[in-house]
């Protein structure tokens, strides 16, 4: 089987596939690859694994991401493990009401990006952490992105993500701030 074109993106996202296309100028194919996610607090590790793992599996370099939502009322929860409530029920709407009976919403969205090839150490994969503070909308708004972007409100902001044009939305994001990152690092 012919590898698709342009750079594995190790997700079954589109919109990933294509934000990663902008922030990086070239093409970056989604590459749907079933692989074991470990379970930490921490972004940095589980991009980092998952990167190892999908770059064996593929037999190529692979740029993989783990994101999510840290929470302040929550103390940093649910963290890297967002998608699992976000993508099914309770969703984020559920996310958004389960935050109630905090009056703290400020939240920070988390991006880690993990670059590896086959045979690599987990010394030599290259993690790029961005994240951008804000706080959770008590209810979904707008349509634009995916995931969890209807409910989150970048910081100097009153619109969700989701209620930004996609280009607004990439000039400051978590994951505009983590491909920057990521190319200062593979640059120099």
């Amino acid at each position: 089987m012919t590898p698709p074109p342009g750079l594995a993106f190790v997700t079954s996202n589109e919109g990933k596939a294509r934000e990663a296309a902008y922030f990086l100028g070239r093409p970056v194919s989604a590459v749907p690859v079933e692989i074991p996610e470990i379970q930490s607090a921490d972004f940095a590790e589980v991009a980092r694994v998952k990167a190892l793992a999908a770059a064996a599996a593929l037999g190529r370099a692979v740029l993989v991401e783990d994101s999510g939502l840290e929470v302040r009322a929550w103390g940093g929860f649910p963290g890297p493990m967002t998608k699992w409530i976000t993508a099914g029920p309770p969703g984020p709407a559920g996310l958004a009401r389960m935050l109630e009976p905090f009056p703290d919403r400020r939240a920070t969205a988390v991006s880690a990006l993990a670059f590896a090839r086959p045979g690599d150490r987990p010394e030599e994969v290259v993690v790029a952490v961005g994240r951008c503070e804000g706080s959770l909308a008590p209810v979904p708004r707008g349509s634009s992105g995916f995931g969890w972007d209807v409910v989150f409100i970048p910081e100097g902001d009153t619109r969700t993500w989701a209620e930004m044009s996609e280009a607004e939305k990439n000039r400051d994001s978590h994951r505009s701030r983590a491909f920057a990152a990521l190319r200062a690092i593979l640059s120099g």
